[in-house]
Formats: structure tokens, sequence, C-alpha cells
């Protein structure tokens, strides 16, 4: 299994009879799974939803977004509570080219992507349990 470290962004292969949220990057030897969502910039973005053979699910918000800041500390629970997922953050108003490639014309919105395609999108803020419903009916498209 192919993980992208969420310190250095360099792809590790994990056997896949090992814990990937166990494993050691070979570049930073930091750990490569992170329970809390990475921050991508317009150079990790792609390598992290391309190379991850997990799925991803990226946070588009803003500083000036008051449900994208409401919804930011449910995104990290779910995060943490989600270890077959990974999460990211995409701050808009620093990385706007990937936020125009993504097509994003609402805030906040999560985008579920597996291997590097989108899979599924929702837009606005969302409570916990919204959230936790979003996230399995995207997993449980992954395994029709």
């Amino acid at each position: 299994m192919n993980i992208v470290c969420a310190n250095c962004f360099t792809t590790n292969r994990i056997p896949d009879d090992k814990d990937y949220n166990k494993g050691k990057c070979g570049k930073c030897q930091q750990g490569v799974y992170s329970p809390k969502p990475t921050t991508l910039t317009q150079n990790t973005f792609y390598p992290f939803i391309e190379r991850n053979d997990l799925p991803v699910i990226v946070d588009f918000w803003a500083s000036w977004c008051g449900p994208c800041q409401s919804m930011a500390p449910v995104y990290e629970k779910i995060a943490q509570a989600s270890p077959s997922v990974l999460f990211a953050k995409v701050n808009t108003e620093q990385v706007q080219k990937i936020s125009a490639d993504a097509n994003i014309r609402s805030l906040p919105t999560l985008v579920f992507f597996h291997q590097g395609e989108e899979i599924d999108r929702i837009s606005g803020g969302l409570n916990e349990m919204q959230m936790k419903q979003w996230v399995v009916q995207c997993v449980q498209k992954l395994n029709k």
C-alpha cells in the first residue's frame, strides 16, 4: 500500500500485512499517517490525493468563512475517528489555483478523492452526524 507522508509528502510503500497507522517515513522518519487533517499547498495537493492508496477527504475552506470555522472542530474529530480515510485541508485564499481547478464554488466544500479521482463532494457546513453519514456513504461507493 502506498501512503504519502503527512509530514514531508514522500510516497512510502507499506506492506499490506503491516499497520500503516504505525508506519514510519523512509525519508523523514516521522509517522506516515496523521490522525489530524494535513494542510495541503500548491506543491503537495496533487501528490497527496493521487499517490495515496487510501481515500482522501479534502476540506476547502477560508478564514473569513463562518461555517468553515464552525465545521473545523467537527472535521478534526471525524478525522481522528476514521483511520481508513485520510483527511486534508486546503485554504482557498492561499491555494487559489487548486481551488479553481477543483471547481470550488462555495465554502466549505468537502471533496472525497480516491487515487486522484473525485468520487463525491458536498458543500455547506455539516454537523457531526451529517459528516459521519457522508463519509460512510463515500466509503461505501468504493466498495461497490
